[in-house]
């Protein structure tokens, strides 16, 4: 627990735990390019379907940061539109822009 809240206040860090990632290979390939992206920085759903091959799958990837239940270890806060406005988030926009901001600092 202590790794995970150390996380929190400098994702900068990293977290260096095992993960037990539950999903189908399209959404295990998402949240890898996901913990991919440097704290303090944001990518579009876009790039990530680039960075994946699949430049067409842009909804299948928001579809897999709505599926993921690991909050923060897989960086799905991350993810923006590519107007760089934020969209949903599994546990509230407000909560993503606060963790976004954390991370600018």
């Amino acid at each position: 627990m202590a790794s995970v809240l150390g996380f929190i206040e400098a994702p900068a860090l990293g977290l260096d735990l095992p993960l037990d990632l539950r999903g189908t290979a399209f959404q295990e390939r998402v949240w890898q390019a996901l913990r991919a992206i440097p704290a303090g920085s944001t990518a579009s759903y876009a790039d990530i379907a680039q960075r994946i091959g699949a430049p067409k799958a842009v909804r299948a990837v928001a579809q897999a940061c709505a599926a993921n239940s690991l909050a923060v270890a897989i960086p799905c806060h991350r993810v923006v539109r590519s107007d760089g406005n934020l969209s949903g988030y599994r546990w509230g926009v407000e909560r993503k822009k606060a963790l976004l901001e954390r991370e600018q600092k």
